[in-house]
């Protein structure tokens, strides 16, 4: 799997780990997985206490790590162990990208990591790669049983691939809405209804890729928002990759504006705190543009 190789980001998970207070954790963790997994875990945590965007992007940093130390400690038996770690570390990675990585080489490396570790999860189990030799990856793909290793994949894997337009044009595209179909099919509330929320946004922007309608985004928008009312990117989207692309303005202005109002809520916005704090800001910004 992948690290990151970035100078910056190397400094900045050695300075999140020794200025945090986690020195000792870390070099005992060859001989103790658990204890990096553990500290990891905790570092990765979001909802104990007020969460505080910019701080936040040290504990992603040391908790990536705290989860890379640990993940060559774990014995190959030990499947569940090494499932959480790598749908952990392909979840942070993500996140990673989207909420503090700059420069596009980085961010374009995390996606990459992150799809890695999410396919070496879903490579656990032993018949997805009796199921790809026999069918293929897709197939495999459509037949994987760990929900947050397909769904990361699949989010890893589409932002990855806006750095790799041959790939997507090749079939990358399809993989990714093979990855939300099977998400759906496995839990449809997983992280704040996920699923809906990243098939609508794909099928809004490349419907023409996978042979859908734009219109089919509309189900999975309106069904996310039912199932996670208080996940705001899932009506952020909307606005964005629908209602405007469509030219209708008074769902965009609907949207939006609800978004607004319940940015002034905190206990609406501690709900999915970094994905909220991102929602706000997108939704601040297209309402100055329009």
């Amino acid at each position: 799997m992948r690290k990151l190789l970035g100078v910056g980001v190397v400094v900045s998970a050695l300075c999140a780990l020794s200025c945090l207070g986690f020195t000792a954790v870390a070099e005992g963790a060859p001989d103790d997985p658990r204890a990096s997994i553990a500290e990891a875990d905790r570092l990765f945590e979001r909802w104990s206490t007020p969460f505080d965007f910019e701080a936040y992007e040290a504990s992603l940093h040391g908790a990536i790590a705290l989860w890379e130390e640990a993940l060559p400690g774990l014995p190959e038996s030990n499947v569940q162990s090494r499932s959480h770690v790598l749908s952990r570390l392909a979840q942070a990675y993500f996140e990673l990208g989207e909420g503090y990585l700059t420069d596009a080489s980085e961010k374009e490396e995390a996606y990459g990591a992150g799809k890695d570790a999410a396919l070496a999860s879903m490579r656990l189990d032993p018949t997805f790669d009796a199921t790809e030799a026999e069918n293929g990856f897709r197939a495999a793909l459509l037949s994987a049983t760990d929900v947050a290793a397909v769904f990361w994949y699949g989010n890893a894997l589409g932002q990855w691939l806006n750095y790799h337009q041959l790939t997507a044009i090749m079939g990358g595209v399809r993989d990714v809405a093979a990855s939300f179909e099977r998400s759906l099919e496995l839990d449809e509330t997983y992280d704040g209804a996920g699923p809906h929320r990243a098939m609508a946004a794909l099928l809004s922007q490349a419907h023409f890729v996978i042979g859908r309608d734009r219109a089919d985004a509309v189900y999975h928008f309106e069904r996310c928002i039912e199932l996670a009312p208080n996940h705001l990117e899932s009506a952020v989207s909307y606005a964005e990759f629908y209602a405007r692309p469509t030219g209708d303005l008074a769902l965009f202005d609907e949207l939006i504006d609800g978004v607004l109002v319940k940015a002034q809520d905190p206990s609406i916005v501690a709900t999915f705190p970094f994905y909220n704090k991102l929602s706000i800001d997108r939704a601040r910004a297209l309402a100055a543009e329009d």
